[in-house]
This record gives structure tokens, C-alpha cells and sequence, in this order.
């Protein structure tokens, strides 16, 4: 078994046809078909089952096919540490990041460092945490961007200084006087959008002073959520550094003093893993902060 075999294997699968396949991959039918019987005899498993009217991948096919992603992926990633090895800084960058630290973080520090590297190219992901991390198990992302804490016995990791929580809202809300403090009665009179992996951990915090707030929306990605506010339909309680994601945003930030949650962007990388130059470099704008 082969990666070119594997190729031709997930071509079928994903067209679910030896004949598209074939014109996908511009190769004979005939051909095609020897290939997937040699696989299936070197395996010992059906991999496709085929009648006059049905085709379908059977559970070892799925196997195979989930399988044979992670392989080329990883072979893929192998030759370009090779090549990086032979030819100094330059190549591809893979990294992985959460929606709402790629125009914050990411992007700045991208800039900075293709000031120094041009040669260079990036490949990004955006990604939840979740995602990032089991990209980061299997080798197709170098690094990643998320947002709370990691396995120390599986990643390595650098924390940048933790972010409270903020409202942001286009007018003050709750009948306060002024100033950029909010207490937590002010804000739970308004209706609040507020990221999913937050949501049960302000909840809680509010009941604990005896308030019921209203969470008008839920939402994993920073955009979407921000947009909400800002068209006046809720007060959004998220991580203070979020205020920066919309340059020119009519959005106001509201510190909340008695809210003690607080959010930490985590740079992290597999522990143990070889890395690329490009990739040793890029960590390096981190660890001089």
C-alpha cells in the first residue's frame, strides 16, 4: 500500500464512482479498478461494495479513507521539513487559529514576521479550539492559536497575559451615570450575546448575585457575534481584547469589574515534535513579549 494507491482509493470514495474517478483522476478505468482489487487483496477487506445498482464505501473503506488522509497529510508535511532542512527559513507555515485571535493576534504578528522572512508562504486554518488541538496530534498544523489551557504532557505552549471579560454595546447600557464600568445589574437588564463556551460560566456568575440574565445568543464565532451588537440588538460580554475586531466599529467597551472571568490566548505546538525552522522562528516573536 502506497500513497498513490491511497489517492485513487479516496478518489473513489469521494466521488463514489470508479468511472468519475477515473475522469477525475485522468487515468483508464480498467486500471482504476485493478488498483482497488490489489488494495482490497493486500488488506484482506471489501473496501467498496459494487452492484448494478449501488455503490457503497463499507465500514473498513471509511477506516481506510479517514486513515489515508491522515497518511498523505503526514507525508505531505514530512517532505517540507526535508525541503526546509536543505533549504533554510523559507517554505510553508501551517498554523491553526481561533476566529477570534486572527485579526488580533495573528495577522500582526504575521506581518512582523514576513518583515524579516519573506520567503515564507502560510497556510491558516480557522478553527475551534477542539479542532486546532487534534490538528496539532496529527501533524497538519505546526502551530495553533486558541483560546484556554493545554495538556502540558502533550503540547508546549506559550501564554499571552489573560483578558477579562467586557461588554461591548453601542450605547451605555442600564441606567448608570457614566464612566467605563458596568456593574452586573446593569448588564443583566440587557439582552446578552455572548460566545457557547462561555455562556454557562457568565450565566453562573450572574445567579450567583441573584440575577436571571437573558442570553439572546449564543454564537462560536467572534464576528457574527460582534456584528449583533453593534446593530443594537444586545450588550456583547466577551473577552476585552475582542474590542479591536472591527477597526471603526461604533461598539464601546464597558469594563465589568465584578465579573471575574478571564480569557487567555495560548500559543501551543505538539511537545516532542520536530519543528520547522519557519515554525522555530515564528514562536520566537511570542516568547520576546
Amino acid at each position: 500500500m502506497d500513497n498513490k494507491q491511497l489517492l485513487y482509493f479516496l478518489a473513489i470514495a469521494e466521488e463514489g464512482s470508479i468511472s468519475k474517478a477515473s475522469q477525475k483522476l485522468f487515468i483508464a478505468q480498467p486500471y482504476l479498478s485493478q488498483q482497488l482489487k490489489q488494495l482490497e487483496s493486500e488488506l484482506g477487506v471489501k473496501l467498496v461494495e459494487r452492484t448494478t445498482r449501488r455503490f457503497q464505501v463499507t465500514e473498513a473503506g471509511k477506516v481506510l479513507s479517514y486513515r489515508a488522509r491522515q497518511m498523505i497529510e503526514l507525508s505531505e508535511a514530512t517532505v517540507k521539513e526535508l525541503r526546509d532542512l536543505s533549504a533554510g527559513v523559507r517554505g510553508t507555515l501551517n498554523i491553526g487559529c481561533v476566529s477570534s485571535a486572527l485579526e488580533t493576534i495573528l495577522m500582526q504578528k504575521i506581518y512582523i514576521f514576513h518583515a524579516k522572512y519573506k520567503d515564507i508562504d502560510y497556510e491558516i486554518r480557522q478553527n475551534s479550539t477542539c479542532e486546532i488541538l487534534e490538528l496539532l496530534k496529527r501533524g497538519i498544523i505546526e502551530i495553533g492559536v486558541i483560546r484556554g489551557q493545554v495538556n502540558p504532557e502533550i503540547f508546549e505552549s506559550i501564554s499571552l497575559p489573560e483578558e477579562p471579560m467586557a461588554a461591548l454595546a453601542t450605547s451605555r447600557p442600564g441606567v448608570g451615570c457614566g464612566g467605563s464600568d458596568l456593574a452586573l445589574e446593569e448588564v443583566a437588564s440587557e439582552p446578552l450575546l455572548v460566545q457557547r463556551k462561555f455562556a454557562e460560566e457568565i450565566a453562573d456568575s450572574f445567579r450567583l448575585r441573584g440575577l436571571e440574565p437573558r442570553i439572546l445568543c449564543r454564537i462560536d464565532d467572534a464576528r457574527p457575534l460582534l456584528s449583533l451588537a453593534e446593530r443594537g440588538i444586545g450588550v456583547a460580554v466577551v473577552p476585552r481584547d475582542w474590542s479591536g475586531l472591527i477597526p471603526g466599529s461604533a461598539l464601546r467597551c464597558f469594563e465589568i469589574p465584578e465579573l471575574n472571568i478571564k480569557s487567555r490566548v495560548v500559543i501551543a505546538w505538539p511537545k516532542n515534535h520536530y519543528l520547522t525552522a519557519a515554525a522555530r522562528h515564528f514562536l520566537e516573536c511570542f516568547e520576546k513579549e
